[in-house]
């Protein structure tokens, strides 16, 4: 089979992977118009942007979830580690202004 042939099977799994890639996104910008909203309010009221005792418990609790259903608990803790920085980044920002 060449690259230009079509493999049905495989295509099915890219599709499947495409859809779940844009349930991704929309999720994920969902998550960030809420913590936006978060990070206004914590200005508002004079909180510090970044709350270490509540991100080791999301932590905590992801990486279960993630054990919970195969998933590389490592690979959890980058990911949600690399959002939670971006989330901070977000308040520390509307603190500013």
């Amino acid at each position: 089979m060449s690259e230009n042939d079509s493999d049905p099977q495989l295509d099915a799994y890219r599709r499947s992977i495409d859809n779940i890639d844009a349930a991704l996104i929309h999720i994920l910008a969902e998550r960030f118009r809420i913590t936006q909203a978060v990070g206004q309010y914590k200005a508002s009221v004079s909180l510090p942007p970044a709350d270490p005792g509540r991100e080791k418990r999301q932590i905590e609790r992801l990486r279960k979830l993630a054990e919970d259903a195969a998933l590389d608990p490592e690979f959890s803790e980058k990911f949600l580690r690399f959002i939670i920085d971006e989330v901070i980044r977000h308040h520390e920002q509307a603190r500013r202004k």
